[in-house]
């Protein structure tokens, strides 16, 4: 369509969305996190792509729906940093677990990689970790779903949390 375009959008580090529509309404924009103080930041730490935002299209009237950070970027295809930081705690969380054997630990945070992920080996991924959940003991899942429940593939949220 003409004149369509991407916003660049403005996430802390952590992943909280600051603004969709950094260049459209700079007036929103912060250097810091509301929610959690971190840093904000509009281009991949990595490559210095921008961060795709709000996708504007002329003449089209539509419902404003909720901006979802993105899990990687679209120019170098590496992992943000608040998918990093996610699954570095879930990693942390899994060492911890009692009930599971080391061998058990390494295959639950080898799994972890391939649910953020909509790849072949996210659906083996999300049985493996299902198990293990299951093994792990009560309460176990939650505490996983509480960190990566936004970040997950839409492939491994429909399985492991329908």
């Amino acid at each position: 369509m003409k004149d369509s375009w991407y916003d660049t959008a403005q996430i802390c580090l952590n992943g909280h969305v600051i603004n969709e529509k950094s260049v459209e309404l700079p007036e929103r924009n912060k250097k810091f996190c509301d929610q959690c103080g971190a840093v904000s930041v509009t281009a991949c730490q990595k490559c210095n792509a921008p961060i795709p935002g709000y996708y504007h299209e002329p003449d089209l009237i539509r419902p404003e729906a909720t901006y979802v950070a993105p899990a990687f970027c679209h120019q170098c295809g590496v992992a943000y940093s608040w998918i990093e930081s996610r699954l570095q705690a879930s990693r942390e969380i899994a060492r911890e677990l009692e009930g599971l054997t080391d061998e058990e630990k390494e295959t639950l945070i080898q799994s972890l990689d391939d649910i953020v992920k909509d790849t072949p080996k996210t659906t083996i991924a999300c049985l493996r970790l299902k198990k293990l959940f299951d093994k792990a003991g009560k309460g176990t899942d939650e505490m996983f779903r509480e960190i990566l429940r936004d970040f997950i593939s839409t492939t491994a949220r429909k399985l492991l949390w329908p």
